[in-house]
């Protein structure tokens, strides 16, 4: 299943409720953020009602003891004020840097155990951006809310000491408030939906990185640099055009705010101001009221930019459980019974399958019996189905119609990772990690002691020039193992095959892509791992297997003849085809 750029609009208060649990683990914590928060919000409801008696007292009636007094809890509130504002900014932090620890966790625990044809269809740049950036989104989610809750905190304290210092020109000051509600919905709603399409570009401009720096040897090859120079530019100014509406829109949300608090702001001075100019209030009164309001209408921009961050952290919370809870994405189904060696009969019965989104089989009516201690060969022209038909066997793909049965069972009851295990799998794709050659050989098995490694290594006749690279097993052999050559990559596969000790072994074309001096060395190598184990083995050069005990011949996705090599020689015009084309046979 092929996922979308763009997730479905889902509801917020479900998305913040979904998102909000995975903080609950951390409730302690965000206890002493919320109580910190109170005594934050407290405090600047403090700092403002201390500004009467700070005009009146000390510049007014030039009282003393208020000279030393006032400017003594001013520190103190403030200090207050510092103290639990780092005390609650520092867990919330830390408890969005452990829920996004634990999404990322989920989704690569999701994504890893989907099968292969997701893999297929889905680019991976984008599945790196789900887990990389989609969820650094969501990390901003609680301490958005938090700060959200403490600005209105706040702002109940101070609507508190404006309604206490003069409750008329306080309802006059406040009246503008229901104003700002639809630019905060408004901004919101429009930073939500950019949220979604930047996501999207984002991933998108991840999977064309990917691609290229994966493919970079063919982008050299044919002077491709300015080409992909356009492609990436293109792919760029999407990305900066959704960035520049988001922040026409964020910038947007200030001005008008403010513009909001102004109207208010400027009533308050012309009604004020008359009163004291009649005598009817004091200075004191009318500067702490005028604090209060200024105070006030900072988290009131202040609720706007949380609103902001939310909706932010909601556009990638939808992206991220839409892998979590989309039930199109549904694990490789795992079976419960444990597989055991010896390994007696592999059997298909009738197999057909098709890959999704075709509509030709690629395998028709496939009948097929491998027995303990066998070698069997699979040979045909390309597209002839022959690595469909391997890549069944581990359940890479479940076939739609017939039987697959291991040591007389469906394969499906068995239990995946033993099944997997039982298997030893070499293909053409001989794919090496970023890490040391050890760490390769011994990735089936990490804990095997370096003495089985080295034994591993010299069956597949790899020893030796590991032996000779800078730091031999140590030696890290880069992405995909581009510092070694193609048959040095192939043999340390065949060496981690053999460390894996399996019971059936399938050889996927494993020579195809090699010189023929290095596909002289790993077929001694493939010997070596074959030698008394059950082999099935999809062949591209029919010399290596001309001895194999039974040859398959598959054309268009159908066996069309089966024996040994002379008895398909006389029998079988394809195989006679490939025969006299390979080997000069006649």
């Amino acid at each position: 299943m092929k996922l979308s750029h763009e997730a479905q609009n889902t509801s917020s208060i479900e998305l913040l409720r979904r998102t909000l649990r995975y903080f609950l683990p951390y409730r302690t914590r965000i206890v002493v953020s919320l109580v910190s928060m109170g005594i934050v919000a407290a405090c600047s409801a403090a700092a403002a009602f201390l500004v009467k008696p700070a005009l009146d007292d000390i510049f007014i009636r030039k009282d003393e003891d208020a000279l030393v007094l006032i400017p003594a809890a001013l520190i103190a509130v403030f200090l207050i004020k510092g103290v639990f504002r780092f005390l609650q900014n520092y867990e919330m932090n830390y408890c969005g840097l452990k829920v996004l620890e634990r999404l990322r966790e989920e989704l690569h625990s999701r994504i890893i155990r989907l099968p292969v044809g997701f893999f297929e269809e889905n680019q991976t740049g984008m599945l790196m951006s789900r887990i990389l950036s989609d969820v650094t989104m969501v990390r901003t989610s609680l301490p958005s809310m938090v700060m959200l809750v403490r600005e209105a905190l706040t702002m109940v304290g101070l609507v508190g000491v404006v309604f206490y210092r003069d409750p008329a020109m306080a309802t006059l000051a406040v009246v503008v408030l229901p104003v700002a509600a639809y630019p905060f919905f408004y901004f919101g709603k429009k930073l939500r939906q950019l949220g979604r399409k930047n996501q999207a570009r984002i991933s998108d401009i991840s999977s064309f990185l990917q691609e290229i720096f994966s493919g970079i040897r063919v982008v050299k090859l044919f002077a491709a640099e300015k080409r992909e120079d356009e492609r990436f530019r293109r792919e760029n100014g999407r990305l900066v055009d959704i960035a520049v509406r988001q922040i026409k829109y964020n910038e947007l949300s200030s001005p008008v705010m403010e513009l909001i608090g102004a109207l208010g702001a400027g009533v308050v001075i012309w009604y004020g101001g008359s009163k004291v100019i009649a005598g009817e209030s004091t200075p004191g009164t009318l500067f702490s009221f005028m604090t209060a309001l200024v105070m006030l209408y900072d988290p009131l921009k202040k609720l706007t930019s949380a609103n902001l961050d939310i909706q932010k952290a909601l556009a990638g919370a939808e992206r991220i459980f839409q892998v979590l809870d989309d039930p199109r994405l549904a694990e490789e189904p795992r079976g419960g019974i444990p597989l055991k060696p010896p390994f007696q009969t592999l059997v298909f019965e009738h197999v057909s399958f098709t890959y999704p989104g075709t509509s030709s089989p690629a395998l028709h009516d496939i009948c097929l019996t491998v027995a303990r201690g066998q070698k069997v060969a699979v040979v045909g022209p390309s597209g002839a189905g022959k690595s469909t038909l391997a890549a069944l066997i581990p359940r890479f793909y479940l076939h739609d119609s017939g039987r697959i049965l291991l040591n007389g069972r469906p394969i499906e009851d068995y239990d995946l990772a033993s099944l997997r295990r039982f298997l030893g799998v070499v293909s053409q794709d001989n794919f090496l990690f970023n890490g040391s050659v050890r760490d390769n050989i011994a990735y089936g098995r990490p804990d095997a002691p370096m003495e089985a490694v080295i034994q591993a290594a010299q069956a597949a006749f790899a020893h030796d020039f590991i032996s000779q690279l800078p730091q031999g097993y140590d030696t890290v052999v880069g992405e995909r193992g581009v510092k070694l050559s193609g048959g040095q990559k192939q043999r340390i596969t065949i060496a981690r095959a053999i460390l894996e000790n399996p019971e059936l072994l399938i050889l996927d074309e494993a020579t195809s892509a090699l010189d023929t001096e290095s596909e002289r060395m790993v077929q001694q190598a493939l010997d070596n791992l074959m030698e008394g184990r059950t082999s099935l083995v999809i062949a591209h050069r029919l010399s290596t297997v001309v001895e194999a005990d039974a040859i398959v011949v598959m054309e268009s996705g159908r066996i069309i003849a089966q024996g040994r090599h002379q008895e398909l020689l006389a029998s079988c015009p394809l195989y006679r085809a490939i025969a006299q084309m390979q080997l000069g046979a006649s």
